[in-house]
């Protein structure tokens, strides 16, 4: 592991906010850190309000989306709610379609299948809609380069409106409306909304004219928390507002399809963290293991005990998911094993009866062991399909596009990527590959970083800090849950390994005499001699909350020792 500290701001900066918020001065670093500076900035960051959202008609072409939504309703003609098989693709498909529903009957969803049809807007969903009688599609999270797609259907006399968050081509899609912050000509004020959030600021466009406000719409935002905490995107803006108020509603008043699935997990409060590793993968996994339709019936289900039948069967999907992600893995890191590729700067691993729906769990999976860029493939049709997963840093995206000469297609950015190639092409691809990485990556790269935000000693923990922190939340990217160092530490001597394999540790740390704090560390059980016949040592970790028996006490989360 490599330890990186943050930058230090300016001793005078960290003062002025200290003073201006009356708090420590490492807690107005690490404001200023997100680029929070005086008192105004962290009034809204503390305090999100759906006044912060922006005008939807702001962006690009909303009008004419939101007319030509109004005219197909005038005019009784079905609409069609396109969406990617993903959780972003399959809340903003439920998000649109259960709004149009609550008013105008004639409205489909369509997901595409991930073996049959693959990613993105597809000529089979157009055809579809062309034999259904749908005039109108709506696609969500998808559709920014689906330029003969989009020609395909105005020669069926099929229009479409794209609500996007994908970085466009050099030339837009014909459509109607095409709705994506990141258009060179787009001056909507935050262009990192998920394909969800678009779908919600069509609705709030589409409310203005049936005088609802933004409180009417806030019991759609489960399914925009949702998206935002699945898709990665920055927890800034808009998207920290979005998930402050949409968290809010899955704990207090979610809809049912989400209820079922909180339901099953039998926890009273969760957070974006439980969003990201409960809720997400079990949306998910109807997508991956069968079709996304499943997580969009679940989602759009009003009766509670149909939606508990479809939370149980998505839930043996994710089981299935789970035992699948296992398994490959395993026979991953044996593949690696074998062909003596330990020493290489990319992992890139095939085997023809590898699931595709769970081989970029797969590839994130291998870069906790080997960590480096990472492909893994399997056999699709007459073609080999991968998923790729990048370390912090490296734009697997570019070193992709610098091959190829050797591949079918590609698509993704710069962490996460898509492709296929021809059998043949395989071993030629996967050497190009090699060499264009070891060419390209920084030595730095290829070993795991933590990123400390401050150095604090354990008296600085205190009840008001430990408010202050939780004011932080949600976390996600650009605001990660800080990280904080503390050196000269000590076991009290009641640490131990634990897990089945002795994998994890518990420790009771104390410094310079202070009270002993609880520290859980996971996959650090190889650390416990560092620990030991009370040598002083240094700790990375989180601050978190323990509640056992009723009862809640600090708890650290360790991320290294050394």
């Amino acid at each position: 592991m490599r330890w990186t500290i943050q930058p230090k701001p300016s001793e005078d900066k960290i003062k002025h906010l200290a003073q201006a918020l009356n708090v420590e001065d490492f807690v107005a670093q690490l404001l200023i850190q997100r680029g929070i500076e005086n008192f105004e900035e962290a009034k809204v960051f503390f305090r999100p309000s759906l006044e912060h959202l922006h005008d939807p008609y702001l962006m690009k072409d909303m009008e004419k989306a939101v007319e030509r939504i109004e005219k197909a309703i005038q005019n009784q003609e079905r609409i069609l709610v396109f969406g990617d098989y993903d959780v972003d693709g399959t809340t903003a498909v439920s998000l649109v379609s259960s709004y149009l529903k609550s008013y105008y009957p004639e409205v489909a969803t369509y997901i595409p299948d991930r073996y049959q049809e693959g990613y993105g807007v597809s000529f089979m969903g157009i055809d579809y809609a062309d034999d259904n009688g749908f005039s109108l599609i709506i696609a969500l999270d998808c559709g920014i380069k689906s330029i003969d797609h989009v020609a395909y259907a105005k020669e069926r006399n099929i229009d479409f409106i794209i609500c996007d968050h994908h970085r466009p081509g050099e030339t837009l899609p014909d459509a109607i409306a095409v709705l994506d912050p990141k258009r060179e000509d787009c001056n909507y004020p935050y262009d990192e909304l998920c394909g969800c959030g678009i779908g919600f600021k069509l609705i709030q466009a589409l409310g203005n004219n049936r005088s609802q406000t933004i409180e009417d719409l806030v019991p759609y935002l489960d399914l925009v928390a949702a998206a935002i905490a699945a898709d990665i995107v920055p927890m800034t803006g808009e998207n920290r507002v979005l998930a402050h108020f949409g968290l809010q509603v899955i704990n207090s008043n979610p809809r049912p399809g989400i209820k079922a699935l909180v339901h099953q997990i039998k926890k009273k409060v969760l957070d974006i963290t439980d969003v990201v590793f409960i809720i997400a993968p079990r949306i998910n996994a109807a997508g991956r293991i069968k079709h996304g339709n499943h997580a969009v019936e679940l989602l759009t289900e009003f009766d509670f005990e149909q939606a508990q039948q479809f939370a149980s069967e998505i839930e043996a999907y994710n089981s299935e998911r789970k035992d699948l992600d296992k398994l490959i893995t395993k026979e991953a890191l044996k593949q690696i094993e074998e062909n003596n590729e330990k020493e290489r700067f990319t992992s890139v691993v095939f085997q023809e009866d590898w699931h595709k729906g769970v081989i970029g769990i797969v590839a994130s999976r291998l870069i906790e062991t080997h960590y480096r860029p990472t492909l893994v493939f399997t056999k699709s049709g007459d073609k080999y399909a991968a998923s790729a997963r990048s370390v912090k840093g490296f734009d697997v995206y570019n070193a992709l596009e610098a091959c190829s000469e050797h591949l079918e297609q590609f698509g993704g950015h710069m962490y996460a990527a898509g492709m296929t190639l021809k059998e043949e092409n395989y071993l030629l691809f996967k050497e190009a590959f090699e060499r264009e990485v070891e060419k390209t990556i920084h030595p730095d790269m290829l070993v795991p970083e933590i990123s400390i935000d401050a150095e604090i000693d354990f008296c600085d923990i205190t009840p008001k800090l430990i408010r202050i922190l939780k004011q932080f939340e949600p976390f996600g990217p650009k605001n990660m849950t800080p990280t904080f160092l503390t050196k000269d530490v000590k076991d009290t001597g009641y640490g131990k390994p634990m897990g089945q394999d002795e994998e994890h540790l518990r420790l009771f740390l104390k410094q310079n005499g202070s009270e002993g704090i609880a520290a859980i560390g996971f996959g650090l059980g190889d650390k416990f001699d560092l620990t030991t016949n009370q040598k002083p040592f240094q700790v990375a970790y989180n601050i978190d909350e323990n509640e056992w028996n009723g009862k809640t006490s600090v708890q650290l989360r360790l991320k290294s020792i050394k």
